[in-house]
């Protein structure tokens, strides 16, 4: 019934850009905005990494090394989402992508109650 649900991912060329959504529904998320909601991500053979989460408010904001100046997440909770727009993107940003909710800002899994079931991007060169 909780459910965490991405959209967006798809192919697209090496400098190119996609949107990630992420719809939050469920009996948990009935204060959509109480959660901070973070985005990972896991290429093939490596482990799960973070890439970047956005405070409840949506006045404080996190990113990687790796995706700092390229991604960019922001969320409406209005409609229970939360977006990650991703720019000039590479080939080594190749992996299935996640959402997840947590109570409290967090850079590892562990911090993160919720997940959905992940959406592939794959970068060509």
């Amino acid at each position: 019934q909780v459910q965490l649900v991405e959209s967006g991912g798809g192919l697209v060329q090496a400098g190119g850009s996609l949107r990630l959504s992420c719809a939050a529904s469920g009996r948990t998320f009935s204060r959509f905005s109480r959660y901070v909601m973070g985005w990972f991500r896991q290429a093939p053979g490596k482990e799960r990494e973070f890439v970047g989460a956005i405070s409840w408010s949506g006045g404080s904001t996190y990113y990687s090394d790796p995706v700092s100046g390229r991604f960019t997440t922001s969320r409406d909770n209005a409609k229970n989402t939360v977006y990650l727009q991703m720019n000039s993107l590479k080939p080594e940003d190749t992996a299935v992508y996640y959402c997840a909710a947590a109570r409290t800002m967090g850079t590892t899994m562990t911090e993160y109650d919720y997940w959905g079931q992940g959406t592939q991007v794959t970068v060509s060169s």
